[in-house]
């Protein structure tokens, strides 16, 4: 899907992320995707360039596994001067902790680019179901 690159590009993203995988994974998981979408969207907005078009792309992956789901996040936009980078955040700083949210919930993430931009993408791996595992919520 294509969304504006614009604050409100997020929020787009994550509702439709939202109502095509609420009933495919549990709602830890949705959380975690739907947070790391809206940082991925975010940084795009902020620090690259948008597509022809002025828009940001936006894809997921659902693998059916054995041990659950498995889900790449994928956000593309034009590019930028330098690549997205984990960067230290002083704890009175206003911004700079995005991509250590990524880096935590997500499995691994990275770069790819090519002639017409970048994309970042996050991979989940399978959770399996713990036995006896309470959550509250």
């Amino acid at each position: 899907m294509v969304v504006p690159h614009h604050a409100s590009g997020a929020r787009v993203a994550r509702r439709r992320l939202a109502a095509e995988l609420g009933d495919a994974v549990s709602p830890a998981v949705l959380a975690d995707l739907v947070a790391v979408l809206a940082e991925l969207v975010g940084n795009a907005v902020r620090h690259a360039d948008p597509l022809p078009g002025g828009v940001v792309r936006v894809a997921w992956r659902l693998r059916t596994t054995p041990d659950g789901a498995q889900i790449r996040l994928q956000v593309t936009d034009g590019g930028a001067a330098g690549g997205p980078l984990i960067r230290p955040a002083d704890t009175d700083a206003a911004d700079g902790r995005g991509l250590h949210i990524v880096s935590g919930l997500a499995s691994r993430w990275g770069v790819d680019r090519d002639g017409l931009g970048q994309s970042v993408w996050a991979d989940f791996d399978p959770v399996p179901e713990r036995p006896g595992l309470v959550t509250t919520g």
